[in-house]
């Protein structure tokens, strides 16, 4: 299903396949020969996707555009089964498995892998041909990798690099406090703007 959002419409190359519960919504170009699976949803919420060629975009993964960060995929990239992409720049022979999270102002090098339910934190440089094991963690510029047990040292490289100022734009609350009350509401009138999206191709 291809949708506008903000006015802006999906350009797929005539010969990428998109599925045909796929949706494609928003500013979002996919180049030739590039696969879009069963369930998939590509959307540029605030900001652009692009999607280079011969790319397989494997079955309900979610990829996302958000603003200040545009989500990029480079050539022949594999993105596996119920991987999450939001904001971040993937190089092309980048393999990422399933269950990949990758998060915003992330950048995964040219044929580097993240194997099963690894994760990519915000702001987060993956070396081209570096591989994050399966379950791993990937943090900073540029990335340690650890195990998910490190948790000590990953959130000692990962607070600096301030997930609530960088998505959401908002300072860190004080310890016991919560950043809820005041992004949430935000958050949730800006995706209302979907209301005014229109399906072009069902």
């Amino acid at each position: 299903m291809k949708i506008t959002h903000g006015g802006l419409a999906p350009r797929i190359h005539p010969t990428a396949r998109i599925a045909p519960n796929a949706v494609v919504c928003g500013d979002v170009e996919i180049g030739a020969n590039t696969s879009i699976g069963f369930g998939c949803v590509v959307t540029a919420e605030s900001g652009p996707v692009r999607i280079g060629a011969d790319c397989v975009v494997m079955d309900t993964a979610v990829l996302r555009g958000v603003r200040g960060a545009p989500l990029t995929i480079g050539d022949r990239v594999l993105v596996g089964p119920r991987a999450y992409l939001t904001g971040c720049r993937v190089e092309d022979e980048a393999f990422l498995a399933t269950g990949v999270a990758v998060f915003n102002g992330a950048r995964i090098g040219r044929g580097a892998e993240v194997r099963i339910n690894g994760v990519v934190h915000i702001r987060t440089a993956v070396a081209p041909g570096a591989t994050v094991p399966i379950g791993w963690v990937a943090v900073g510029d540029p990335a340690e990798i650890l195990p998910p047990d490190a948790h000590d040292r990953i959130w000692a490289i990962q607070k600096p690099l301030d997930f609530p100022r960088a998505v959401f734009g908002v300072e860190r609350p004080p310890e016991g406090e919560t950043m809820m009350t005041a992004v949430m509401p935000r958050y949730a009138r800006r995706l209302a703007a979907h209301r005014l999206d229109e399906v072009i191709e069902p």
